[in-house]
């Protein structure tokens, strides 16, 4: 199999399951303006995040990682009448790029945007003392994970769900040895899971259009 081949099938499937309109579309191609590869989840993958988070009748929805908004606006869609997203992205101009398709695609009225260091935002989250979330999607900084999730799981309610997105790195994170920061990000984060009593875990490797990688789903127990 060879990333043509991929990417050739996540085509087809966009082509007859895929309901991308322009606004999806626009945020899709947020890393062009700031000249960067297409490091947002790939169409079929925001869908996913849309299904589960209808499955889960998520209220309340956490993002760790907005770039431009892609994610978010598959997840705003997924809101109940009266549900909020609440999205945390360091990079200002990430964020405002966000803020624009988020406008343009009628959510930003459900959408709280954070801007900063979400190990700074997260905190004051937990001390604002809000309800808790049904569902949280990390796609942040990888060396910082495992604390991302450590305070999704601290903000989160028994039965709520958290997706970690880009956590088998291209095969990186089976490599013990790795000195990348995010490859040991990724592989504390997996031994964290491992030692958590309070969660059911799985990871899961893909292919597709953005290549070799993968993701956690996690349920925090009743």
């Amino acid at each position: 199999m060879t990333q043509n081949q991929w990417s050739a099938v996540d085509d087809y499937f966009d082509s007859v399951l895929g309901d991308e309109d322009p606004a999806l579309a626009a945020a899709a191609q947020a890393h062009v303006a700031f000249d960067l590869p297409d490091i947002g989840v790939s169409r079929p993958q925001g869908k996913l995040l849309h299904l589960l988070a209808l499955i889960q009748g998520a209220e309340r929805i956490l993002e760790i990682g907005t770039f431009g908004g892609y994610s978010a606006i598959w997840l705003a869609r997924a809101l109940p009448p009266g549900g909020r997203l609440v999205t945390i992205e360091w990079e200002r101009t990430f964020a405002e790029a966000a803020a624009g398709h988020l406008e343009q695609a009628g959510v930003a009225d459900v959408v709280d945007q954070h801007v900063g260091r979400a190990l700074d935002i997260l905190p004051t989250l937990a001390e604002a003392g809000g309800p808790p979330f049904d569902l949280v999607f990390i796609d942040a900084n990888k060396p910082d994970t495992p604390e991302y999730f450590t305070w999704a799981l601290e903000l989160s309610r028994p039965g709520g769900v958290i997706v970690v997105d880009n956590v088998v790195l291209g095969g990186a994170v089976g490599e013990a040895g790795n000195p990348d920061g995010g490859v040991r990000g990724m592989r504390r984060f997996h031994e964290m899971l491992a030692a958590e009593p309070r969660v059911s875990a799985t990871s899961i490797q893909t292919v597709g259009g953005k290549g070799y990688d993968g993701f956690t789903l996690a349920l925090i127990l009743p």
